[in-house]
């Protein structure tokens, strides 16, 4: 059982998107996943068909605040093998209401191990979305993880902005969590048009080299569609480029099973 988490701290990176995509990719491969929607805007929540206007007590911001368990919060999809742990716009007042916390970092590490190690708790993959930023919420996602998938737009300053998450991740190893690896960084919304998509491609497997995965995201219409009708684009239109490459994704990312020692 791997607790991930997808992580970038600039919006609009395609991140949501890949968590959802992802999710449903491995559950049609018979693997049992559950996603945690960690970011107060919800999207991943109302990406796979749930509402992020539940009652706070029954989303993450009530295992957070203590109010809950984790078993008592998980919500079945429309997916087979895919659950979820839903959002909303209250988790954004969790860092002020857990300011006199020393160990604040380590409550969503401590509830899904407790959740993990009782026999019901069985996942193949947990699927962590985090909010797009650096905060308190990104560094629970990162203690509780073991590793960390990035998507990474293939557009300008996106490096730059990659390099700000690398020390990031380096201080958390240090002082947090010194187990955290990445397991692979992602390109998403390439066109191959823009001579700019593969100039950042070929600096990012330049620099990151086997870390970045060979699957490439394109720009699709009907992937930036398919949230809105609550599926992901896999089952939204199953034969678009975008569900071509994340199946594909899913593909790559569970034969990285065999070679993870040697990646990571």
């Amino acid at each position: 059982m791997k607790i991930i988490s997808i992580i970038n701290q600039k919006g609009g990176v395609g991140k949501t998107t890949t968590v959802i995509n992802l999710a449903a990719g491995l559950s049609q491969q018979k693997k049992k996943i559950l996603v945690i929607d960690l970011d107060p805007q919800g999207n991943a929540t109302t990406g796979l068909g749930l509402s992020n206007m539940n009652n706070s007590d029954d989303t993450i911001y009530g295992v957070l605040n203590g109010t809950k368990d984790i078993g008592e919060v998980i919500k079945k999809t429309n997916i087979e093998n895919l659950n979820m742990i839903t959002s909303n716009v209250d988790l954004s007042g969790l860092e002020v209401e857990t300011a006199d916390d020393g160990n604040r970092a380590f409550i969503l590490k401590s509830k899904l191990t407790a959740y993990l190690n009782d026999s019901r708790g069985f996942y193949d993959y947990v699927l962590i979305d985090c909010p797009p930023s650096l905060s308190l919420l990104t560094v629970m996602a990162l203690v509780s993880s073991g590793s960390l998938l990035v998507p990474l737009q293939t557009e300008f300053f996106a490096l730059e902005g990659l390099t700000q998450l690398m020390k990031t991740i380096e201080r958390i190893k240090v002082s947090l969590n010194p187990d955290l690896k990445i397991r692979g960084i992602l390109l998403t919304m390439y066109d191959k048009r823009n001579k700019l998509s593969s100039q950042v491609e070929q600096e990012a497997r330049e620099y990151f080299r086997e870390k970045v995965y060979s699957t490439v995201i394109p720009r699709n219409v009907r992937l930036s569609e398919a949230p809105s009708h609550g599926v992901p684009v896999l089952i939204y239109d199953k034969s678009c480029p975008g569900s071509k490459s994340y199946f594909s994704f899913t593909d790559e990312f569970i034969n990285q099973e065999s070679t993870i020692g040697s990646v990571a």
